[in-house]
Parts: structure tokens; sequence; C-alpha cells
């Protein structure tokens, strides 16, 4: 690729396949797209431009490929970033309707002009324009996992490795549901100030919501940028996804004499903002990384519940070395995992080739769990919680530590009464197509002795 003009830095279609072809090599979506969007100083409709391309052709990216393919013969032959502008430019074409066709169609020649040579603007010219002529492929010709690939870019790898665990149907659902863009919700800190003041406040800064059907606590945005209102910066509420704001009351419901807790993997905060502001007690946050502890810090500190946290780095599979005295009444272990119940916000996250890597997480997941049990008090909770929605991961996991550990009991799930999630299990699993929120699992596992 030729020396870029600097004048295309500040460009959000250069900038957009820029970061997908970061994002192919391994960077992670949420955090390069925050960091380009802060270097480039982008307009603000030019940052929506940036993630609307981003996550669109991310979201959609096997979708494209196979509409792309009657117009390319070798697309592998073509230098990676024109490629990558050809989907940017289809994802616009095709998938929104607010982009004037003629804008697309410039806008992208002259991006793959400025970005290779003029015969490669002559190429996107001639593809594009095709494209427009001739429409799209059908899809009612494929079936199985080849029609989720096509039509809902979902890599058949995911489909077989998904399929003996949830089933065909339940694929199928969570293939077209993660299609649907995420909406951005609230956790409103209601020892602090109702939900419908809260609400009412947020609408005269012109930031409209609705009450979240998940959560007793949560506030679903409509319009309006959250983080600019008065409420987020003077710590009366928080980002924070709906089935996430499930797991803390569960493990703060009858907590033994409502003591100490552990948040063992705790980072960014969330949850342990939660629990602190639903306990008596003290929780201590644990991260196995410093510059994530962090952000636990400065997290409680925007929700002034600096005083009950207290976070630490260290690793959750040695608690009994760093607390050789202390004994907790509740632990929460929200597990590291494969993160397949946030493809919605993370799109990302479905094309990772690694999958038997997942294999190994529960030898992890059940190494912290070993971990917890020796630093809870009798008669205390532990909640073990994923942000996945594998059984090898959730269920599989719970199971193998009730049979090595017969002084736990599993406890039945107790949810708000004005939940919409209902759990007529143990335990809780929630599907990213359930409620169109984030994928989660939940267990709570009491020590009798």
């Amino acid at each position: 690729m030729k020396k870029i003009p600097a004048h295309l830095k500040k460009n959000p279609r250069y900038q957009g396949v820029i970061t997908l072809q970061k994002i192919k090599k391994g960077s992670y979506s949420n955090l390069l797209l925050a960091q380009v969007i802060e270097k480039s100083q982008f307009k603000t409709e030019d940052s929506h431009l940036f993630t609307e391309l981003v996550y669109g052709t991310l979201m959609h990216e096997l979708t494209l490929e196979y509409q792309l393919s009657p117009f390319l013969k070798k697309p592998e032959k073509l230098p990676p970033n024109i490629y990558m502008l050809l989907k940017t430019a289809f994802y616009q074409l095709f998938f929104l309707d607010r982009i004037p066709d003629h804008a697309v169609l410039n806008e992208s020649v002259n991006l793959a002009k400025e970005m290779e040579n003029a015969p490669m603007g002559k190429l996107v010219n001639g593809v594009l324009r095709q494209a427009l002529r001739k429409g799209l492929l059908g899809y009612e010709q494929l079936t199985g996992a080849d029609r989720l690939e096509k039509e809902f870019s979902f890599p058949k790898p995911l489909t077989e490795f998904l399929t003996p665990q949830l089933g065909f149907d339940n694929v199928f659902k969570l293939a077209k549901s993660i299609l649907e863009k995420s909406k951005i919700s609230l956790r409103v800190e209601t020892h602090k100030i109702s939900r419908e003041k809260a609400q009412m406040l947020l609408e005269q800064e012109g930031i409209e919501t609705e009450f979240s059907k998940v959560s007793p606590q949560g506030l679903v945005g409509k319009k309006g940028f959250v983080p600019s209102s008065r409420l987020f910066q003077e710590g009366l509420m928080t980002i924070q996804d709906e089935s996430s704001m499930l797991v803390a009351p569960i493990l703060a419901s009858g907590l033994l004499d409502n003591g100490d807790v552990l948040d063992a993997c705790a980072a960014p905060g969330g949850k342990t903002t939660h629990l602190a502001s639903l306990i008596s007690g003290h929780v201590t946050a644990l991260d196995l990384h410093e510059h994530k502890v962090n952000l636990i810090k400065e997290n409680a500190a925007r929700l002034e519940l600096s005083d009950k946290i207290t976070a630490l780095s260290g690793d959750a599979r040695k608690l009994k070395e760093m607390f050789p005295q202390k004994l907790f009444s509740g632990i929460l272990v929200d597990a590291p995992c494969s993160g397949l119940g946030l493809m919605r916000r993370k799109p990302d996250i479905k094309y990772q080739k690694n999958l038997q890597d997942f294999l190994k997480l529960p030898e992890i997941q059940l190494e912290i769990l070993e971990s917890a049990a020796k630093v809870l008090k009798v008669g205390g909770i532990i909640v073990y919680s994923t942000c996945t929605i594998t059984k090898t991961e959730n269920e599989d996991v719970v199971e193998k530590f009730l049979q090595k550990h017969p002084e736990f009991v599993l406890e039945k799930i107790v949810l708000d009464e004005t939940s919409i999630v209902k759990n007529p299990n143990l335990t809780l699993t929630i599907l990213p197509q359930d409620y169109l929120t984030d994928g989660f699992f939940i267990s709570r596992l009491r020590k009798t002795r």
C-alpha cells in the first residue's frame, strides 16, 4: 500500500477499512474503535459513520463476501484493503438507507485510488455499478449451516460447535438475533435515586429511555448520549447490560450475616459496584491485571463507593494464599469465558478461529471455583456466572464442581417478581435471542458444612 495522504486520517471510511483490517489480525473491536475515535478527532457525524461501518461490516462480513462473489473471480488476489473497502461499500449500499448510492460510489472509488492506484479505482467502480444493476443473491436455496453462514454471517465452525449443545433451532435463532443492533442499558443507583426520577431527569436532557423488563434497576436507551448526562457524571447510574444486572442481587439475596464479599474476577467493576450498593458489608474486588484494577477503582470512585470497595491485583486461582485468615460470606466468580453471549455487541467474537481453545476454559473455571471454596464461610454463597452460552463452560462446570464438593448444594435462583426473566431450573441461562440482551449463565451454590 502506498503512502497515504494526511487528510485521510480524518476520513471515517478510510479509518473504517484500516480498523477492520486490524481487527482481522486480532485486535479487539471495542478497544480499537475507542482509540481510533479519540486519535482521529472525528466530527460527531463522522464518528457515527465510522462506528456504523466497522460494526456493520463486521456483523455481516460473511454475507458481504457471499454477495460480492459474483463480481470477483479471485478476491484473494486483490489487495486486502481494496477487498475490505468493497465490503464496506456493499454494506453502505445494501444495508444502510441514509447514504445515497452515488455518494457511496464516489467516496469508494476515490478512496481506492488514494489507497492504491487508478486501476483499483476503476475496479471498485465497475464492481459497485454491476451490483447496483443486478441486485443481491437470494438465500432460499441454502440450507443448514451454509444458510446461517451466508444469510446471517454465522461461521460454519461455530454452528457445528454450538449445535450439539443448544440444538440447531436455537443456533438459528441466535445467528439471526445477534444481527439486531445492541442498545445501551443503564443501571440506576436506586439506593440514591428512583428509576422513575432518573428517567425523568434524563428526558430533560434530551435522552430518551424505557424501563428494562429484565432488571428493576435498568433503563434502556432509545435516544441521546448517556455518558454526557449529569446523572452519569454524578454517579447516579452506570452502563451495564440488563442480564448482567441480575447477578449481584442473586448473590446479595439471603447472604450470610450480610458480611464481606469477594468479587474474584472483577474488572471493569460493574458487578462489584452493584454488590457494594446492595450489601452492608465490604467488597474485595480482584483482577489478574493491574491496569484493570484501576478501572475498578475509577468506577467505584465515580459511583461514590470507594469506601465500600477494596480493589487488588491477584490470581483468583490462588485465593487461599492471598487471604490465609479471611473467610468471606459470599463470593462472585464471574469467570473468564469464551464470551459467546456478547456477540451482538462484539461481533468479532464469532469469527474466532480457535474454537478448540474454548474447551480449555472449563479447567480454569473449575480452578477458580476450587480456590473460592477454600475462602468461603460455612453457610456462605458462591455465585458462578459467565457471559457465554455453552454447556461445557456453564452447567458442566457446576456439575463437576458439585461432584468434587458434596459440602455444596445448588440453590434455586429467585428473581425479582417484576422481571420478565423466568427460571424453571436451578441454574439460569439467558440466550441473546431471549430478551435481546447479552447471553448469560448464573448459578448459586451454598456451602453447607
